[in-house]
């Protein structure tokens, strides 16, 4: 399954709409993309699946990639 990641890019930022940046992971449950990027230092707001209609729409963005970390 594919999630969509919103965060900020330091734990030290408090979030402000205008800097979430979003990102694309693989996984099976939502648990696993947080440990996934638990090493990386970012400040996750929130993980949304991403499926059906909305993962075409988000496909045709040129911003779409998935990131696949083990």
């Amino acid at each position: 399954m594919i999630f969509k990641v919103y965060y900020q890019k330091s734990i030290t930022e408090v979030p402000v709409r205008e800097n979430t940046k979003t990102m694309y992971v693989e996984a099976n449950y939502e648990r696993e993309v947080r440990t996934k990027l638990a090493d990386r230092g970012f400040n996750i707001e929130y993980v949304q699946p991403v499926v059906d209609a909305f993962l075409d729409y988000e496909k045709q963005n040129e911003d779409f990639k998935v990131l696949e970390i083990d």
